[in-house]
């Protein structure tokens, strides 16, 4: 297991030790996103900062558990995690990404009802993949908008 991993909580440390998840850096993300099906990647940011990061870290064991066989899970933390929510325009922690052959299907940011992640999940596993979402800014060509 990345000792940084360990380093950062006994229950992130449990989803690669107790639940099989792999453990992502830079380097292992590209060739995990890529592997043939879907893959689950749970971004995750120091749980001193973000307490969520706990709750997510025991709720995506269960969630997987409710989908059997329907994607490989992994984990990252920062800052390999910050790095890949920026490419797929994650902005909220904790996070689960779901991508499919490198592709990216959705995520779902922040913490949700049961129910919520349950009927997400389902769709999501069912979803095409489509274009993340970008930030948010609008550029265009031509004369300068401000008069200047």
């Amino acid at each position: 297991m990345d000792a940084s991993l360990a380093a950062v909580h006994p229950l992130i440390a449990a989803l690669v030790d107790k639940h099989g998840f792999v453990a992502l850096d830079a380097e292992a993300f590209v060739a995990f996103a890529a592997a043939p099906g879907t893959a689950l990647v749970l971004l995750l940011e120091d749980p001193a900062r973000y307490r969520e990061t706990l709750d997510l870290a025991v709720i995506a064991p269960e969630l997987a558990g409710a989908f059997p066989g329907a994607f490989r899970c992994a984990v990252a933390t920062t800052p390999t995690a910050q790095d890949i929510a920026a490419r797929f325009g994650v902005r909220r922690w904790p996070a689960l990404l779901v991508l499919r052959e490198g592709g990216y299907v959705g995520a779902i940011e922040g913490l949700r009802d049961w129910d919520d992640y349950l009927a997400t999940m389902a769709a999501l596993i069912e979803a095409p993949v489509t274009r993340p979402p970008g930030v948010g800014v609008v550029v265009r060509g031509g004369a300068p908008a401000c008069g200047a």
